[in-house]
């Protein structure tokens, strides 16, 4: 069973910017549909995005426009990049690739 782990969240201003970073602990070149969800206090969990191979993404309505998602062959890494954070992103912020799940990684936006 391998590994996703989450990393780069913290507390973020409103109208401020983060890139979390997800590591996989095999090769990530034929890893496709790599997705990032969110999920806040007392919230079911939420599709934000997804890495379909090379450049091609797919992105929840809410954040099309401010987050992007990227990914890094050498490092075994994909990063959400997030832009124009409203308080709203508040939450605990996972990447999954088919039943690998992350621990999470914490974005608290707030003035």
């Amino acid at each position: 069973q391998g590994q996703l782990v989450e990393s780069g969240g913290g507390l973020v201003q409103p109208g401020g910017s983060l890139n979390l970073s997800c590591a996989a602990s095999r090769s990530i070149t034929t890893m496709y549909n790599i997705d990032w969800y969110s999920q806040a206090s007392g919230k079911q969990r939420e599709f934000v995005a997804r890495s379909l191979f090379e450049d091609n993404a797919d992105y929840a309505a809410s954040v099309t426009g401010r987050f992007t998602v990227s990914r890094d062959n050498a490092r075994n890494t994909i990063y959400l990049h997030m832009n124009m954070l409203r308080p709203e992103d508040t939450a605990v912020y996972y990447c999954k690739w088919k039943d690998w799940w992350g621990q999470g990684t914490k974005v608290t936006v707030s003035s």
